[in-house]
C-alpha cells in the first residue's frame, strides 16, 4: 500500500495503512476486542426487534454473522469459505458451529492472531493463515462463499482484494462484505465527516472508506454478475451505541487494576469514538451489506 494524501487534505498530509501499521494496530489492539466481544467478533451488530437483545452486544454481533451467512445461500456438502481479515476468527468458529458440514479458511496478517485463533479453532474445521488477503495462497475457483466483515477497509476495498474475492470463488458462489461505506468522495464530505473520517482512519489503520457506488461498479467491472448493495445502518446503529459504555467500561476497568493504556489501545478508543459520530452523519456514511455472485 502506498503513502498518500487522502482527497480532501489539501495543506496536511495522511500516512495511509501499510501492512506494518495494520500488524502492528491487530497485534497490540486484539485484547482489547475481549471487552468488546466475549466471542471475540471484531465488528458491529445488525438488530432485529423481537430477535437480539439491544442491551447485549453480542447477540446483535452474532445476528451480524448470521446475517451474512444466510446471504452465501450456501448447498450441498463439503462447502469451504474464505473469510478475508478473519481477526481471531469469531466469525469462523460461528459458522462452523452452525454449520458441521461447513470447513473455513480465515486469513489475516497478523501473527497473534493467527496463533491464538488456531488455538480456538483446534476443535473446529477451519484454519487461520497469515497471508495478505489481497493476495491468498487459496486455489482458484475453489471457494463455495467468501466473506469479509469490517477488514477489507483496510485496504480502503481496493481492486486488489475485491478481484482476489472474485478469484477464489466457484463460478456461482457469492461474496458477501459488510462494512461502513462513504456515500460521496472524501473530498465532497462536509467538515464534520472530514474530521471523524480522518481520526477513523488514523486510530484503526484504515487506507480509507470505499465510495459506495465505486464499490459497486468495481464488482461489477470485476466480472460479478450480479451485486446487491443493501444499507443497513438502522440495523447497525444499535450496537453503535454500545461505544460510548464499551470506552467507559474499559478505561475503568484498566485503571481499577492499576494497568496502563497502550498507546495502540488508545488509539482503538478514539476511533471507535469516531465511528460514532460518524454514524451521526448519515449523509455522508453509511452501513451495507454487499451480495456479489460470480
Amino acid at each position: 500500500m502506498k503513502t498518500t494524501t487522502l482527497p480532501f487534505q489539501k495543506k496536511q498530509k495522511i500516512n495511509t495503512a501499510s501492512q506494518r501499521d495494520i500488524i502492528h494496530f491487530y497485534d497490540e489492539a486484539t485484547e482489547d476486542y475481549e471487552f468488546w466481544s466475549k466471542d471475540l467478533n471484531m465488528h458491529f451488530g445488525y438488530f432485529i426487534w423481537g430477535k437480539t437483545n439491544p442491551f447485549k452486544r453480542d447477540s446483535m454481533l452474532n445476528e451480524m454473522n448470521d446475517q451474512i451467512y444466510k446471504r452465501l445461500m450456501l448447498d450441498g456438502d463439503h462447502r469451504i469459505v474464505a473469510d478475508l481479515g478473519c481477526g481471531m476468527g469469531g466469525t469462523m468458529r460461528h459458522f462452523l458451529k452452525k454449520d458441521r458440514l461447513l470447513s473455513m479458511i480465515g486469513v489475516t496478517l497478523s501473527p497473534f492472531q493467527v496463533k491464538e485463533g488456531n488455538q480456538l479453532l483446534k476443535q473446529e474445521n477451519g484454519i487461520i493463515l497469515e497471508e495478505d488477503y489481497s493476495q491468498t495462497s487459496i486455489p482458484t475457483d475453489s471457494m463455495d462463499g467468501v466473506v469479509g466483515i469490517e477488514s477489507l477497509c483496510h485496504s480502503g476495498h481496493n481492486l486488489e482484494c475485491l478481484r482476489e474475492g472474485y478469484r477464489i470463488l466457484k463460478k456461482g458462489s457469492k461474496m458477501v462484505i459488510g462494512d461502513a461505506f462513504l456515500k460521496k468522495p472524501p473530498s465532497q464530505l462536509c467538515l464534520g465527516s472530514r474530521y471523524s473520517y480522518n481520526g477513523l482512519c488514523k486510530g484503526w489503520s484504515l487506507s480509507g472508506l470505499g465510495v459506495i457506488h465505486e464499490v459497486e461498479d468495481r464488482l461489477k467491472q470485476i466480472g460479478f454478475s450480479y451485486v446487491k448493495v443493501e444499507e443497513v445502518s438502522f440495523r447497525v446503529a444499535p450496537s453503535v451505541l454500545h461505544v460510548p459504555f464499551a470506552i467507559v467500561g474499559f478505561l475503568m476497568k484498566n485503571l481499577w487494576k492499576g494497568k496502563p493504556i497502550k498507546p495502540q489501545s488508545w488509539n482503538n478508543l478514539k476511533a471507535s469514538f469516531y465511528s460514532l459520530v460518524s454514524g451521526l452523519h448519515m449523509k455522508d456514511f453509511g452501513y451495507y451489506i454487499i451480495t456479489a455472485t460470480k
